[in-house]
């Protein structure tokens, strides 16, 4: 009982990384338009800001490093120092007044969220009883759920009036007093409207500190001591020849191919509804930004209550294919909705903000964390992770700026982009149910030496 409540207060611990991860991403899509007009972005500015956040490269660029840190000189040491840096990122963001700035803010902020990813996944499930690994998982997959919630509903709340007539949230006159107070009363319109974007991301800054006090004092994990303690006569190996070690193995090529195939297909769609959603509402659907926030933070409460109670609470005691299978074939549904019932229509959008919540709360988002952190070895568990995130958010950097090029500056494109989402999701679906893993009810050390054999190298 004590090791159970144990590993929960380290999973809820660890598991605000992810809030901060999926809260920075939709921080900076909630504002994105306000950010638009106030400094005055084309698309293209756009998907660069989305190509160097917490969304992509900038996240791809931090898991390879923190991933290989972590390995080498312990998880701990990623939740000493990654908020700090997480922090310095958000200040910079929310003091922005020019395009490099707000973008080396998104670039800071990205790298210190793709650091903490692997270690945080990697230590929840080394942490984590056999029969709880799942839930635990979950746990850190709801947390990434919340973090959208709230700061979609902060950023509905403080919305400033649409250009359309369009009623402000109800906490925007406070908001004005604010950029009163700080840059006096001769600031433009979109100079004011922007704080609201400015303290949502001052409430990340806030978690992030109360993150950092509470992951430093984590104890190490218990398996990556012991698997330094086996290799104490050897040599440590540098990170360039663990990271060869990686890719000399064929049973890790092999799981690298299929983890990352389908969470980069996958990451496609998420990461441009992640970032972008509320600016296609906006622009292809037509609505007001405070409209255009309300209906993905209730999509991000559906999925904050399906991950709970649909996988957290499931994942350890049903058959893992047919779970994900059912999440995956949602998300395809929801799709083909939005794409041929049509994004301006009103019911469309209802139903597939529904399903697509439903989708992410048992899709391949929190399979692939669940997943990628029982299929490695101790000894290079983080490192993998961070390869293949790095894959992952590097890859959907290069597609983020594809897609605003076949999106079009008012969603003229939405129709092709949308298919090709659909083509994606269906790629996901048929390969990660084929090939899902049978790890259900082992240790992480029977499924190394069930995979590996008996790994001294």
């Amino acid at each position: 009982m004590n090791n159970t409540k144990s590993s929960l207060k380290s999973t809820i611990a660890v598991s605000l990384t992810n809030y901060l991860d999926a809260g920075s991403i939709v921080a900076g899509a909630s504002g994105l338009t306000l950010w638009q007009n106030y400094l005055g972005l084309s698309e293209s500015n756009l998907g660069w800001l989305n190509a160097i956040s917490a969304n992509c490269f900038g996240a791809a660029l931090g898991a390879i490093i923190g991933g290989f840190l972590a390995d080498k000189y312990g998880r701990k040491t990623i939740y000493t120092y990654n908020m700090l840096v997480y922090m310095t990122g958000v200040a910079i963001i929310m003091l922005s007044v020019s395009f490099p700035m707000l973008l080396l803010g998104f670039l800071i902020t990205g790298i210190s969220v793709g650091a903490g990813v692997p270690a945080s996944w990697t230590y929840i499930s080394e942490s984590s009883e056999v029969g709880n690994r799942g839930r635990n998982i979950g746990i850190s997959q709801f947390a990434w759920g919340v973090g959208p919630a709230i700061i979609l509903i902060l950023g509905m709340l403080l919305a400033p009036g649409g250009n359309n007539g369009e009623s402000a949230g109800i906490f925007f006159p406070w908001v004005q007093k604010v950029a009163e107070v700080v840059q006096g009363a001769g600031g433009s319109a979109e100079s004011v409207k922007v704080f609201s974007s400015r303290i949502i991301f001052a409430s990340l800054f806030i978690v992030a500190f109360i993150a950092w006090m509470l992951q430093r004092r984590l104890n190490e994990s218990k398996d990556w001591e012991d698997a330094k303690t086996s290799q104490v006569k050897v040599k440590q190996p540098g990170i360039f020849s663990s990271f060869g070690s990686l890719f000399t193995n064929k049973v890790n090529v092999r799981t690298i191919v299929y983890l990352a195939g389908i969470y980069i297909t996958w990451n496609f769609v998420a990461g441009v509804m992640g970032f972008f959603q509320p600016h296609i509402f906006e622009t292809a659907g037509g609505l007001s930004n405070a409209q255009a926030n309300m209906l993905p933070a209730i999509q991000w409460l559906v999925i904050v209550v399906v991950t709970y109670f649909g996988f957290a609470m499931l994942v350890d005691k049903v058959n893992q294919r047919l779970l994900y299978f059912t999440g995956c074939t949602i998300g395809v549904v929801a799709w083909v909705i939005l794409v041929f019932v049509g994004i301006k229509n009103l019911s469309a959008l209802w139903t597939f903000t529904i399903l697509w919540g439903v989708h992410a709360g048992l899709g391949v988002q929190a399979f692939y964390a669940l997943w990628a952190s029982e299929l490695f070895p101790a000894k290079y568990r983080a490192a993998a992770q961070g390869i293949m995130f790095f894959i992952v958010r590097g890859g959907a950097a290069i597609w983020g700026l594809v897609f605003t090029g076949i999106y079009g500056k008012q969603g003229e494109g939405f129709f092709l982009a949308g298919c090709i989402m659909i083509g994606l999701l269906l790629f996901a679906l048929i390969v990660g149910t084929i090939w899902a893993p049978k790890t259900q009810g082992k240790t992480l050390q029977q499924i190394t030496e069930e995979r590996y054999g008996s790994l001294t190298d």
